[in-house]
């Protein structure tokens, strides 16, 4: 597998790895049809977006590594209760 591609599949890299799958699948099973699948690519922006303002705060403050790893992200999950996306 390239590199790239191994980077995608790290849960420590994607944060949004299980809304990638679900939309991927979902296009799998309804034969590419976007219209059918626009919940899961909608979630998917979702996570990016929440993600990616969790990422600018953390290098605006400094903290290293700027991407929360999936231990530190279920805990953020975990303290907000619910998911954000």
């Amino acid at each position: 597998m390239p590199m790239v591609a191994r980077r995608l599949r790290d849960p420590d890299i994607n944060p949004c790895l299980s809304e990638s799958d679900a939309s991927t699948r979902c296009m799998d099973e309804n034969n590419y049809d976007r219209e059918q699948c626009s919940t899961y690519f909608l979630k998917y922006k979702n996570c990016r977006k929440f993600w990616n303002s969790i990422m600018v705060q953390r290098r605006q403050n400094g903290v290293t590594p700027s991407m929360p790893t999936a231990a530190e992200r279920d805990e953020i999950l975990g303290a907000m209760g619910k998911m954000p996306y």
